[in-house]
């Protein structure tokens, strides 16, 4: 994957997207799938540690004056997320994982374009 200049919101998103997921390698996760789509919504990625399970959320702004990434995560959205985590396990199945949870990866990148901050929120529910 090349780098991006994240100069249009599609670009913007897959950079925050690969970041969120570079993050979770370091981290000792195993990407299992990255922009898991069906009609009732999309995963941004699904990664596994150990029996963890996790369904990721990435939001990515440049700068933060409207506010934060992470407050574009709505309760609908959670709910959105939910069920099509619930879509993912009954086609993907859960690999063996007894826990699941979902993250938020909130990723800011700096309006000079040199360098971002990545918050991630753990359990949201």
């Amino acid at each position: 994957t090349g780098w991006m200049t994240p100069c249009d919101k599609s670009n913007l998103g897959r950079l925050g997207e690969e970041m969120a997921r570079l993050y979770y390698e370091v981290e000792g996760y195993a990407v299992l799938t990255v922009r898991y789509r069906i009609r009732e919504g999309e995963l941004d990625l699904v990664v596994r540690r150990g029996c963890d399970l996790v369904f990721v959320e990435v939001k990515t702004r440049r700068g933060d004056s409207c506010g934060g990434p992470a407050a574009a995560v709505t309760p609908r959205k959670l709910r959105r997320m939910r069920l099509v985590a619930r879509r993912y396990l009954a086609g993907e199945g859960s690999g063996g994982a007894a826990r699941f949870r979902f993250d938020v990866a909130a990723v800011t990148l700096r309006t000079d374009g040199c360098g971002f901050h990545l918050e991630l929120l753990k359990g949201v529910t």
